[in-house]
């Protein structure tokens, strides 16, 4: 008996440092949007494209309040709390307000002011907001998507790789006192934060997968086009009487 309590103590620890190990967060289900009327001026690709905008929407909301509480000093420049600092962003990215911080810049050259060693403003909400103009550049200027509506897998494509750079630029430029620019992910004898990281790479993987799926739309409808040319004599219905 004492040598069946030792195992199952033994089992108890094992499974509580396994839990420990395992990624976290918990294992749910997919979850899918209920009808909408909007719904009904959208082909599958528009559907795909805004739901695709929604999530690097969200990617980037998530990145924010990461990079605000490592940085605290950043959003102190331009509110009264993290949540307030938050808002303002989300406010101004969704209806395309300039960024006083920016001086009028948006998308890339906007990227590139807030990646300054000499900004002087609040980095983080600068930096996400011309990621987040620089992905809706790419979408035509546009977050919901309908049947008018088209994309430039080109356009996508070079929003990814941007995203990209200025990822590599954050990581590895640093201000006049050899600091970082922002504190983001942490791979050191303290820890290991790359929560980051992982956000930047799903925007990433996102802009990529619908570059691919848009060039892949068009190239198919021209396959189908010509298969209707090739197939069309061989697909005729015989008299029956």
């Amino acid at each position: 008996m004492r040598c069946a309590a030792v195992c199952m103590a033994v089992l108890g620890l094992l499974l509580a440092a396994m839990g420990c190990s395992s990624p976290g967060g918990p294992h749910g289900t997919v979850q899918g949007e209920g009808f909408s009327s909007g719904e009904m001026w959208q082909s599958d690709s528009n559907r795909m494209a805004t739901l695709a905008m929604r999530d690097n929407l969200d990617s980037l909301w998530r990145i924010a309040d990461k990079l605000y509480q490592r940085n605290p000093a950043e959003w102190k420049k331009s509110a009264h709390s993290r949540q307030e600092a938050l808002t303002y962003l989300r406010i101004a990215v969704l209806e395309r307000q300039a960024w006083s911080d920016l001086q009028g810049q948006r998308d890339v050259a906007a990227l590139s002011l807030a990646l300054q060693p000499h900004f002087v403003g609040d980095r983080v909400a600068a930096f996400i907001y011309a990621a987040a103009d620089t992905i809706i550049a790419a979408h035509a200027g546009k977050v919901r998507f309908t049947l008018v509506d088209s994309l430039e897998p080109q356009h996508l494509y070079n929003a990814a790789r941007n995203l990209e750079i200025a990822n590599w630029i954050l990581n590895t430029r640093q201000g006049a006192d050899g600091r970082p620019l922002l504190l983001s992910n942490q791979l050191d004898g303290q820890g290991q934060n790359l929560s980051f990281e992982r956000e930047m790479g799903k925007i990433i993987g996102r802009l990529d997968l619908l570059a691919s799926y848009a060039t892949e739309r068009y190239r198919r409808s021209a396959i189908g086009y010509g298969q209707s040319l090739i197939a069309g004599p061989f697909l005729q219905f015989l008299p029956v009487r």
